[in-house]
């Protein structure tokens, strides 16, 4: 059916999804870390967030796979450190959020720049695990749909360069992309001196996806589509120890992507309402 955009930018998706959560009686907490999965008998009966003790029926976990296993004790989790480490992940990326001062009229709104050989670039993610020589990488530039999300005359760039997991991603390395990735731009683009046209930069890689989404060694897509991860051999949407502990997102079934991740939850949320509930205080 195409390929469709949210005018607004894809955070409208987030906010109407939300709302309609709302609307079914969902309370959201932002800005809270969790801490830790309480569990006993052989259920979970409380998360530990922001040191406060919250007590649930049934508890979905959409946050990194491995990430919500670590806050579990070691005989209730589903997969040991040595499971992920044999694991093959999908990329993590080089991004780039830029702001242009000016209009690039002969920009679109996607672009490919595939000049380099592909296996070259693969070699590097899933082989050699280091930075590519010659890379691939991808524009968008927004505004060239949507005109509230860059000021008048000015644009909204984005750049994406796919890149292997657990590497070291400073300042350095990544401006060094920057610089080709804006020549390449200028060349094919006949665009000039792009660099003095940026307003605003920040740029996004593998330590940020660490940081802020807790994402196994900084991957940005999950687990990559090999044979032996595919279907029933993804790891497991229902914990095997605790009966109410339930996995969604890129890295369990059906897989990585927006509408994989959010059939995910659709899948859980079936299973959800399957199990019986335990009063806290019958369980204790």
């Amino acid at each position: 059916m195409g390929t469709h955009y949210p005018q607004g930018g894809f955070y409208q998706l987030v906010l109407a999804m939300k709302k309609v959560a709302e609307k079914q009686g969902a309370t959201f907490h932002f800005n809270k870390t969790v801490e830790g999965i309480n569990t006993q008998n052989g259920r979970v009966r409380s998360l530990t967030i922001s040191d406060e003790i919250y007590k649930f029926d049934a508890v979905v976990a959409s946050s990194d796979y491995h990430h919500t296993e670590t806050l579990l004790k070691k005989e209730d989790r589903n997969y040991s450190e040595a499971y992920w480490k044999k694991r093959t992940f999908a990329p993590s990326s080089l991004i780039f959020y830029l702001g242009i001062g000016e209009t690039l009229p002969t920009l679109k709104h996607h672009t490919l720049f595939f000049e380099n050989d592909l296996d070259q670039h693969i070699d590097c993610i899933y082989g050699d695990k280091k930075w590519p020589d010659n890379f691939l990488f991808y524009t968008c530039c927004p505004s060239k749909t949507d005109d509230t999300v860059a000021p008048k005359g000015k644009e909204n760039l984005f750049l994406l360069m796919p890149t292997a997991i657990g590497i070291h991603d400073g300042d350095a390395i990544r401006e060094s992309y920057l610089t080709e990735m804006l020549a390449r731009i200028e060349k094919h683009t006949g665009i000039t001196d792009l660099r003095s046209k940026i307003e605003y930069k920040r740029s996004y890689c593998v330590s940020d996806f660490i940081s802020d989404y807790n994402a196994y060694e900084g991957n940005a897509y999950g687990l990559a589509n090999t044979l032996g991860q595919t279907a029933v051999l993804k790891p497991k949407i229902r914990n095997k120890k605790l009966k109410n502990l339930f996995y969604t997102g890129q890295l369990t079934v059906p897989g990585p992507g927006v509408p994989p991740s959010i059939i995910s939850g659709k899948i859980v949320a079936k299973e959800v309402n399957k199990i019986k509930t335990v009063p806290y205080e019958t369980a204790i």
